[in-house]
């Protein structure tokens, strides 16, 4: 059976929820990623940012990015995924939680990420479609 490690884009990296938004940025454009795990000063998952967060809850409302932090933006409890959950637990999670990026964790320890993409270029047409068809619907 296909595990979350076996298709999963290693090596991701975090922003730290104390560092600025303009630095997630930076980050991103660097990283050719679209999205960024939050981490603590514990080393701990608080949340993701993705650009669209940046766009919409930072530059949209005013904000100075070189201000607002990246924890700022971190909204509740972080949806993850075990480095040795299986495909079908990656997509149930995707689904049920309207998620296209899911950061995957090998004990406490950040060790990569899904995204749509990992998904779209290992599993059937068919899988592929229900799981846009779900992430896309209201």
């Amino acid at each position: 059976m296909t595990k979350a490690r076996d298709i999963m884009t290693g090596g991701a990296e975090c922003v730290g929820a104390q560092e600025t938004v303009l630095d997630a940025a930076r980050k991103m454009t660097d990283l050719g990623v679209g999205a960024l795990p939050i981490c603590g000063t514990d080393n701990k998952l608080k949340g993701m940012v993705t650009d669209r967060d940046i766009v919409v809850k930072v530059l949209g409302a005013g904000k100075d990015p070189a201000t607002c932090q990246a924890g700022d933006l971190a909204q509740g409890e972080a949806v993850t995924i075990g480095a040795d959950d299986d495909v079908e637990e990656i997509l149930h999670t995707m689904t049920e939680h309207k998620v296209r990026r899911l950061p995957v964790i090998d004990g406490h320890d950040l060790v990569g990420m899904v995204a749509q993409a990992d998904v779209a270029r290992s599993l059937d047409d068919a899988t592929v479609g229900d799981l846009l068809q779900a992430l896309s619907s209201d």
